[in-house]
């Protein structure tokens, strides 16, 4: 018998986040330890009206891939993901893996070739999403690998995902309503606001979001979700900021990392471990040096650090930033095969100070 909050969390994927419409063609995107969810999702799209597409991929393939594939290979992009990218209407990707650290040992290099490669077809992706025609939101299905990451249980792993899914409650679409209006009062704040600072033990960084807007992240295109974002003026960002947390991408954990910014480009860059993949990843392109995101996570219910960024971005009391893409929908113009995100603590002591105004301080709003 399929748990019941896997259940939900399909419908809350396909009623909610996405609103999968009849005749829409959706992606679902995942591996086989996401079966059971994958399923459901089927299910509910059929349910719904819409054409599903499941695409599986097998274990151990990526790193396959890394290991052995030509510089051909690694820059080849498959018509298959640029029919979905281009074309299609939806998109649901899971994340399953059964080894989160499969690519620990691959020259960053490979990695870095792979995602210049996918520039193009990244920006045509961020613009579509802009112009909603396409629907898509990422999300989680436990597995023994991010359990151990998070060093849980896998039985207490599932039971934090669904809490902070709010797949474990009777009505988890009013939930994400109540979130949806709680970070709308301070996107609406934020209109027509201009310079920001933001200060504290581990920052001291200022910004301009002049003729920029912050968005709402309810549970449309992550889930879990609970963040305001929106992307700084490129050149605007002066300043240095340490990041509390490890910043886990690619499968790679690049701990201590500290960036300096001058006249918005990262002109130093340091990190305690996997220096070198975070240089790497900063060299992949123009735009890579660069602010793409700016963002205040508000989910409560999402309380410790797991390792995940899907989930960890959202702690409450913390800001992130990601060197990169940005999303046009906010007015950034930069443009990046990269979205790397990266997370600081503001909990003790931390301040956003916009036109002159503390509205942020140790974690807590103050308008």
């Amino acid at each position: 018998m399929t748990d019941p909050r896997v259940t939900n969390l399909a419908r809350i994927l396909v009623q909610y986040s996405t609103k999968i419409k009849p005749k829409d063609r959706v992606a679902i995107i995942g591996q086989p330890a996401a079966a059971l969810l994958i399923r459901e999702l089927y299910r509910e799209v059929l349910h719904a009206g819409g054409f599903p597409h499941s695409l599986i991929t097998l274990d151990r393939l990526e790193h396959l891939f890394f290991a052995e594939a030509n510089d051909e290979q690694l820059q080849y992009v498959s018509p298959f993901t640029k029919i979905v990218y281009e074309e299609f209407e939806a998109m649901i990707g899971i994340s399953s893996q059964s080894n989160t650290r499969a690519l620990t040992n691959i020259d960053p290099s490979r990695q870095s070739l792979r995602a210049r490669s996918h520039t193009d077809l990244m920006k045509t992706f961020m613009e579509r999403s802009a112009a909603k025609e396409i629907k898509w939101v990422s999300t989680m299905f436990p597995t023994q690998a991010y359990a151990q990451d998070a060093e849980m249980s896998l039985s207490e792993f599932e039971n934090y995902v669904y809490r902070t899914t709010f797949a474990d409650t009777d009505d988890p679409v009013a939930e994400w309503q109540k979130i949806h209006d709680f970070q709308q009062t301070r996107v609406d704040w934020f209109v027509g606001k201009k310079h920001v600072e933001v200060k504290g033990p581990d920052v001291d960084l200022t910004l301009s979001i002049e003729g920029r807007t912050f968005e709402n992240c309810d549970g449309e295109k992550n889930m879990p979700d609970g963040e305001i974002f929106t992307g700084p003026v490129e050149d605007s960002a002066n300043g240095w900021v340490r990041f509390t947390y490890p910043a886990v991408h690619r499968g790679l954990e690049v701990e201590g990392v500290e960036l300096k910014f001058k006249k918005g480009k990262v002109v130093k860059a340091t990190a305690k471990k996997n220096e070198d993949f975070l240089l790497k990843m900063l060299d992949t392109d123009p735009g890579a040096r660069y602010l793409g995101e700016f963002a205040i996570g508000t989910n409560k219910k999402v309380d410790r650090f797991i390792k995940n960024i899907l989930f960890d971005e959202k702690i409450g009391g913390t800001i992130h930033m990601a060197v990169g893409s940005g999303y046009p929908e906010t007015g950034s113009k930069n443009e990046s095969a990269i979205h790397m995100d990266m997370i600081c603590d503001m909990r003790e002591g931390g301040q956003i100070i916009v036109d002159g105004e503390l509205v942020y301080e140790s974690g807590e709003f103050k308008i």
